[in-house]
């Protein structure tokens, strides 16, 4: 997906759903302009519910793995928006990790899941960015999804908790 858009963008950033989306997501994504599902959805009832909202790109993640209605979800997504570099997979690293094995081109922003732990770190002039979990809670972890903003060239992000 590439878009050219000089105008401000709002896109919401999910993960591991794992079937069941919390009913949060539809007020704190109202208005953005694209979803982004950093895989382990769950089932293909999620990227319908969210594309009522707006445009979904999902990857997949290690639940999906081997599910028909997945396979049409890569494994990585690379994404360049309004001049800002984007990678998605499903299964991320501690930041200073990632950093020494990122992919070409180099992204801005390097967005993950699996952990279902939020994580907003720039480390290395990269943006790094876990938004959680929005399905179930798990792991420990509190429910929460992700807001990033990207506006002439610039991204900033936040975590907002369910």
């Amino acid at each position: 997906m590439i878009s050219d858009q000089a105008v401000p963008l709002r896109i919401g950033i999910v993960s591991d759903t794992h079937g069941v989306l919390h009913p949060g997501v539809h007020t704190v994504f109202m208005g953005v302009s694209q979803i982004w599902h950093a895989g382990d959805v769950g089932a293909p009832a999620i990227i319908d519910e969210l594309a009522m909202i707006a445009p979904v790109t999902a990857v997949r993640g290690n639940i999906d793995a081997g599910k028909p209605w997945a396979q049409r979800l890569p494994e990585v997504q690379q994404l360049l928006v309004s001049g800002v570099q984007l990678f998605m997979t499903h299964v991320g690293a501690k930041p200073a990790k990632l950093v020494q094995r990122l992919p070409e081109p180099r992204p801005d922003v390097y967005i993950f899941g699996h952990s279902h732990h939020a994580l907003l770190v720039r480390q290395a002039g990269v943006l790094f960015l876990n938004p959680g979990a929005a399905g179930r809670p798990r792991f420990g972890g509190r429910l929460s999804v992700a807001v990033l903003h990207i506006d002439h060239g610039a991204v900033e992000a936040e975590i907002i908790p369910l």
